[in-house]
């Protein structure tokens, strides 16, 4: 893992709690909603940054600061395949 990715995993960290932070206490967030965070701009590059949100969402709920859910439940994050929500642990 290149210096790059590390900053980039760290903002996209710190993009999920901002978020979170700023939405009710039950609220959830998409891993997009990170990635386009991050990446800032108008068009479709957020997308390249998808995996490295879903990474950090996992960095995250080891640390036990967020949970990741499918169907409103919480789901063990290393294998949770499709969509998945993120929320503040509990």
């Amino acid at each position: 893992m290149t210096d790059s990715d590390r900053q980039t995993g760290r903002r996209l960290e710190r993009a999920i709690l901002e978020l979170l932070e700023r939405r009710g206490p039950t609220a959830t967030i998409c891993p997009s909603d990170a990635a386009r965070a991050v990446y800032g701009g108008d068009d479709d590059g957020w997308r390249a940054l998808m995996e490295g949100a879903r990474r950090a969402a996992r960095r995250l709920v080891a640390a036990g600061e967020v949970e990741i859910t499918q169907g409103g439940r919480p789901v063990e994050p290393t294998t949770a395949r499709g969509p998945i929500r993120i929320r503040r642990a509990r």
